[in-house]
């Protein structure tokens, strides 16, 4: 079964239209990227995908369920990292994981939700701090942890390490990986190629609200004889 199955998506805002018809699927298992410019579409699809938005035309499928007709039942099995996401800074990362894990009572066990929230995000004495004391990779690890804990069918990240330093970016990676590993579909977008180039198993490159390219960063390189996924990025879009 494929994880997303995305067809002829539209998406429009009265007359200016943000998505112009996009098809493109999601193995189950894999990294998949959606990358493009400023404006492009990626964060308007990734809304899409995660029920917040309502389609102007064509069809989404997450794990079979239809998004127009079944999106209760989707939101149940997927998670949504917004780029501009934030946790409450008068409560301490555990406090905040309760409170989430609070959410999906009578679903999931949110002992064992939390459980797993603190093995993800690994803050050690910290995670009794107040986020307000937290620097930005140790904020971003704890919001990746709470998307991450209730272990979602499709995890749906935009932007996943945006403005982090090297080493919390690269732990923040390895976090994702090891979640897909067990079984966790990644869908991300990012303005970072490395780690496009690093984490995606395919890519869809969106300009104008259409897709333009799409395939590994293998494949990708090799078309546009390139060295790397930036070189590809700039070619398609220019």
């Amino acid at each position: 079964m494929e994880a997303v199955k995305v067809t002829d998506l539209h998406k429009s805002y009265g007359d200016f239209q943000a998505v112009k018809g996009i098809t493109f699927d999601v193995h189950e298992g894999e990294v998949f990227g959606l990358i493009g410019p400023n404006g492009a579409g990626k964060t308007t699809t990734l809304r899409l995908l995660a029920t917040l938005l309502e389609i102007t035309g064509g069809k989404v499928e997450i794990f079979g369920k239809d998004l127009k007709n079944e999106a209760p039942e989707i939101r149940k099995i997927i998670s949504y990292l917004p780029e501009d996401a934030g946790a409450y800074k008068n409560m301490t990362g555990r406090q905040y994981l309760e409170f989430i894990a609070g959410f999906f009572i009578g679903e999931k066990d949110p002992v064992e939700m939390v459980k797993r929230g603190l093995e993800i995000v690994n803050l050690d004495d910290r995670i009794d701090d107040k986020v307000e004391t937290y620097s930005k990779g140790m904020a971003r690890k704890l919001l990746v942890g709470r998307a991450l804990m209730m272990e979602p069918k499709l995890a749906i990240l935009d932007e996943l390490t945006s403005g982090l330093d090297v080493v919390n970016a690269q732990g923040i990676r390895r976090i994702v990986r090891n979640k897909t590993r067990e079984g966790t579909t990644v869908l991300l977008s990012s303005h970072n190629m490395l780690e496009v180039e690093l984490m995606c198993d395919r890519i869809a490159l969106i300009n104008d609200g259409r897709i333009m390219e799409m395939g590994t960063p293998k494949e990708l390189k090799e078309k546009y004889s390139a060295n790397n996924i930036e070189d590809v990025f700039v070619e398609v879009v220019r």
